[in-house]
């Protein structure tokens, strides 16, 4: 009976001096972990869409563009001259029938006072600073735009006219 027990606590006793050896070996090590924030931005636009000109009043009308930068990461938004033969940035123009064209400008504010333009040559542009990449900061610009009611635009015939711009944003 006392061999029945003895074989049991002498085998515990082995288990125990071969686990006490394997946890007395153990070493720890540390390593970085390391990330960088890149600057980035996301620009959508909406159209902008004078409507009927009947040529007895300037028309305006607005579009918005929605702006998402990375936190901190400052922006500035450009607008080309259109696709509209002869167009510049001081005097935009809708292409339409007949080679016949619309003058039309984009402005920063409502007041109409600083032409939207690269920030050249007379005219301005939009700048701003991300609040961060998600929904919830982006930041919608409105354009605002004039069709003038000018001798110019007095004289286009019947039909539909178009431009299209592109907006450029530097961040």
């Amino acid at each position: 009976m006392l061999r029945n027990c003895i074989v049991p606590i002498a085998a515990g006793v082995v288990l125990a001096l071969a686990g006490s050896a394997h946890a007395a070996g153990t070493k720890t090590a540390q390593f970085a972990v390391n990330a960088n924030v890149a600057s980035n931005c996301f620009i959508t636009t909406t159209p902008l869409d004078f409507g009927d000109y009947n040529g007895t009043a300037a028309v305006a009308s607005n579009a918005t563009l929605v702006v998402r930068c990375s936190k901190n990461a400052g922006y500035q938004i450009a607008l080309d001259a259109g696709t509209t033969t002869g167009a510049t940035l001081l005097q935009r123009l809708l292409a339409g029938p007949g080679g016949d064209t619309l003058q039309y400008n984009l402005y920063t504010t409502a007041g109409f006072a600083t032409i939207w333009g690269n920030n050249a040559g007379g005219t301005g542009w939009v700048t701003g600073t991300g609040g961060g990449l998600g929904v919830a900061n982006q930041v919608t610009i409105s354009v605002f735009g004039q069709l003038p009611n000018n001798a110019a635009n007095q004289s286009a015939g019947v039909g539909a006219y178009s431009d299209l711009i592109t907006a450029t944003i530097t961040y």
